[in-house]
């Protein structure tokens, strides 16, 4: 029997790469202010972060995965609107290098 999950469960994931001369101790005040949106914004249910260890060496450059659950699609669209994360955005991009977003909705394999 299948665990039950929420319905709509949405995943937002974001990975970055930092500007060569953004320093340690930037990115890790940077990943706490990221963290703290879920005690902010609503919709946000959770946040996990880490950074690759991959040893295929396809990460494109990409350094740092950022992973957050929404309740919803409408969910995002609102966290993505609040002036929480508005104010969050306007520091962290400028410190990227470059970045992607993928939201999905999680789903099972039926074998």
């Amino acid at each position: 029997m299948e665990a039950a999950k929420p319905k709509g469960v949405v995943k937002h994931i974001l990975l970055a790469k930092f500007k060569d001369d953004i320093p340690p101790d930037q990115i890790d005040q940077l990943i706490k202010g990221y963290a703290n949106l879920v005690h902010h914004i609503e919709p946000m249910k959770s946040f996990h972060w880490g950074k690759d260890v991959s040893i295929e060496n396809l990460h494109q450059g990409f350094t740092h995965v950022f992973e957050s659950t929404f309740e919803s699609v409408e969910g995002i669209a609102e966290y993505l609107a609040h002036p929480a994360h508005v104010e969050f955005a306007n520091i962290l991009l400028p410190v990227l290098e470059k970045s992607l977003v993928v939201d999905y909705k999680p789903e099972p394999v039926q074998l």
